[in-house]
């Protein structure tokens, strides 16, 4: 496998990346959650060249996340819509800009901030829940195989657990 192909990889994030992980691609998505719909405004506010803007346009509407739909019946205009695979990606993108507010635009304060419409108050940080609703950390998580996973995708997990499991019997020891 190429190290940089990460076609190849059995792996969801890779594909998620290899879809939307471009950095315009992700700023695309955001200007279309902020209300953006045609084409000139998504140039006007983020500056991109019309080549790229129209290449990236292209992927997420042949890729499900945007819909392009004529502004009315028998317009010449198009819009561009979010599907429901594209609003699937807002805490994404919550997320993101959480995460860069913390640890990157800490001294400066947050350029956005996200409220509840009906309240005005900031909405809570998105985290991982428990299906009861505990909040959960990364020490608390597993992976196991999925129905996708293949031979070496197991392999890897079987890996990680072994290794784990020599951690635990190493702290064991130690205590």
């Amino acid at each position: 496998m190429a190290r940089n192909n990460i076609d190849s990889l059995n792996c969801s994030i890779a594909d998620t990346l290899n879809l939307i992980g471009e950095w315009w691609t992700i700023l695309i998505l955001r200007e279309a959650f902020f209300g953006s719909r045609r084409f000139e405004e998504f140039q006007q506010y983020l500056g991109i060249a019309r080549n790229i803007l129209t290449a990236r346009l292209k992927k997420l509407c042949d890729s499900g996340i945007l819909e392009r739909v004529p502004v009315k019946e028998g317009a010449r205009r198009h819009e561009y819509r979010l599907t429901p695979m594209g609003r699937d990606l807002l805490p994404i993108l919550i997320v993101l800009t959480h995460w860069g507010d913390r640890w990157l635009n800490e001294s400066e304060g947050a350029p956005v901030i996200f409220v509840e419409r009906d309240t005005g108050k900031e909405i809570a940080d998105i985290c991982v829940l428990s299906q009861d609703g505990r909040e959960l950390k990364a020490r608390d998580l597993a992976l196991i195989p999925g129905p996708g996973a293949t031979e070496e995708t197991k392999e890897r997990l079987r890996l990680m657990v072994e290794t784990w499991q020599q951690r635990q019997a190493s702290r064991s020891k130690k205590s």
